[in-house]
């Protein structure tokens, strides 16, 4: 069940939540030391894994291993950024920002426009009319059942796993993020800067290991792209999920409910920065990444109902498109026009 089920009484939850809020108040302590290593422990696996990688070419195996092991790490580097921007990762805020900035080349995302345009993700969590601001677009059946041919065509191939995962990827981080939105907002020459820098770290890419490590280095970017909208889709887009309007629209359930909790493993929280526990990071964006799986697992001991989202719920989320405002839950396309699609048993 999620933290706040759909079941639950609007006294019980406004109990829990309240309950809720003062546990991870006990977990936004930011520890320095922890921090640095995390920062630097991460480059030292993202270069390492480089320039083995390098070193090992043209023998696959061993190439292949160390590109999935280098785009986790680069996986990380995103997420520490994630967290400067939140100003979470380092006790003071001009170390956050000194570190997120560091990180931007390496992440190919522009710090400050990645820091702006998250926030508004926050604030606009679960708002059906502010759906601009989510990371993956979400249809309503009303919308669908509305919507024209070429419309449904493009929303079908959009929310098809086999394209949004890999071709998401891609645009996002390769394209999109060389001007992304608000661009013009934040700042638009340190967009230009921070390009200037792909750019030359490319370059040195090519002058050390020439065209090999520019392969590699293209194979470390498509795998994280893939891990990185694979995390981004799960992290709000399962069966009971919550959207609402306002004046409707309970923010702390909208954290709370419309987040998940994806228990996918140790390997996986460590490869990921436990970013995974994105529940009670919505709720409490102060929590430190390197607390959260600690956190997470220390509130379910207390609430027995904490939803936890395992491989095959995972997996079978990606058969879920559409959000029905009646039901209140993600279900899948209709099988024909008019129908309301059923919801898929729960493994």
């Amino acid at each position: 069940m999620s933290i706040t089920a759909p079941y639950m009484s609007d006294a019980y939850r406004i109990e829990a939540e309240r309950e809720i809020r003062a546990f991870t108040r006990d977990w936004v302590h930011r520890d320095d030391r922890i921090a640095l290593a995390s920062y630097f422990g991460t480059f030292a696996v993202y270069f390492l894994t480089l320039t083995l990688a390098a070193m090992a070419w043209p023998n696959p195996l061993p190439v292949v291993v160390l590109i999935v092991i280098n785009a986790f790490a680069g996986v990380r580097l995103y997420v520490l950024q994630h967290d400067c921007g939140h100003a979470a990762l380092f006790a003071q805020k001009h170390h956050n920002d000194l570190a997120g900035h560091g990180l931007s080349v390496f992440t190919l995302t522009p710090y400050r426009v990645m820091q702006f345009n998250h926030n508004e993700h926050h604030s606009h969590l679960g708002n059906l009319d502010a759906r601009h601001t989510t990371e993956i677009f979400t249809m309503t059946l009303r919308e669908w059942r509305t919507a024209g041919f070429w419309t449904r065509l493009g929303y079908r191939l959009y929310r098809n796993p086999f394209i949004l995962i890999p071709i998401g990827g891609l645009f996002t981080y390769v394209l999109a993020y060389r001007w992304p939105k608000n661009s013009a907002k934040v700042g638009a020459w340190a967009v230009i800067l921070h390009n200037l820098g792909i750019a030359g770290w490319v370059v040195l890419i090519w002058f050390l290991a020439g065209l090999p490590g520019l392969i590699i280095y293209a194979g470390t970017v498509c795998v994280a792209g893939c891990i990185g909208v694979f995390l981004v889709y799960l992290q709000h887009n399962f069966e009971d999920t919550w959207w609402d309007r306002k004046p409707g629209l309970n923010p702390a359930r909208a954290a709370l409910q419309g987040s998940s909790a994806l228990d996918l493993g140790w390997w996986w929280d460590l490869g990921t920065g436990n970013i995974a526990y994105h529940d009670i990071h919505h709720f409490n964006a102060n929590i430190p990444g390197y607390r959260l799986r600690k956190c997470h697992k220390t509130l379910r001991k207390t609430y027995k109902d904490v939803r936890v989202i395992r491989w095959p719920e995972a997996l079978r989320s990606f058969t879920l498109k559409l959000w029905d405002e009646e039901r209140e839950c993600l279900i899948p396309f209709p099988r024909r026009r008019g129908a309301v699609p059923a919801i898929p048993p729960a493994e």
